[in-house]
């Protein structure tokens, strides 16, 4: 079992390129999880990029689907200023890409003041009254695996009505070695996962099966405070078997830390 920051290691091996090892703990239904692939090849990205410490921004497309066991990371600096690098980043494994990213990095400050903010945190039940998602929420036969990792509280108002619109906690969980439960880390690379770790709220519309991610952009905004993530996950339009998620998370001093935005595939149920 192999914690975060284990299971994101890279390690160099020349011209720009990095190995990796594909955890079969981060996984979903036996494949990696995309929110876990775009972490791990921001550790790759921010091997490059010393002066600029933490990642701004990051926009993947994902290909396809890889699978757990080794693969490499390319890293091509495109820019790099005075206040922030442009890096794009290539995940490959079998001679096939499987994530293409472009990310920005640079220095996130501990505690930003807000000139003007238009994202007050949403009303979520404790996170005690909240259903923790098991590993096998549909049933024997498909596990999501890094539920052992990282804890989903959700909060069943949720699936009051309709409207596709998913609330609740994130925090990792104490067996990962970050010391206590219900905490997030102040590492802000598992701000990249925290970006897609929540259910898809099409879940509250009836939606079947695996939402893969098509596309992801994550925008971190701040290095989190200690305690859980809350987190508001919703959907505006779910139309010719694609769906957009759009993902906000908060500290626990109520500041946005991560916002993203994504295009994935969805099936729902016939009519």
């Amino acid at each position: 079992m192999a914690g975060f920051d284990e299971a994101t290691r890279v390690e160099a091996a020349g011209d720009g390129t990095y190995r990796a090892q594909l955890d079969p703990e981060w996984t979903v239904g036996g494949r990696p999880h995309g929110g876990y692939l775009l972490a791990l090849v921001g550790r790759a990205v921010l091997a490059v990029t010393a002066d600029h410490p933490q990642p701004l921004s990051a926009s993947a497309v994902y290909a396809s689907s890889p699978e757990v066991g080794p693969a490499t990371v390319s890293v091509e600096v495109i820019r790099a200023g005075r206040l922030a690098s442009q890096v794009r980043a290539r995940l490959s494994q079998q001679g096939r890409v499987r994530v293409e990213a472009l990310f920005v990095t640079g220095a996130l400050e501990e505690a930003p003041e807000a000139r003007f903010a238009d994202a007050p945190p949403p009303a979520v039940a404790p996170i005690e009254e909240c259903t923790r998602l098991p590993m096998e929420p549909m049933g024997p036969g498909f596990r999501i695996a890094m539920l052992d990792m990282v804890a989903q509280h959700i909060d069943p108002a949720s699936f009051a009505d309709a409207r596709a619109d998913m609330r609740g906690w994130l925090a990792f969980d104490d067996r990962t070695g970050a010391g206590e439960p219900d905490i997030w880390r102040r590492d802000t690379v598992s701000l990249l996962y925290a970006a897609d770790a929540f259910p898809p709220p099409t879940l509250t519309l009836g939606s079947i099966g695996w939402v893969p991610t098509l596309e992801l952009t994550a925008y971190l905004r701040s290095i989190p405070a200690p305690g859980p993530l809350r987190i508001r996950q919703r959907s505006r339009l779910v139309a010719g078997g694609l769906v957009d998620i759009v993902c906000e998370a908060w500290d626990s001093l109520d500041r946005v830390v991560v916002q993203a935005t994504q295009l994935a595939a969805v099936r729902m149920p016939t009519a």
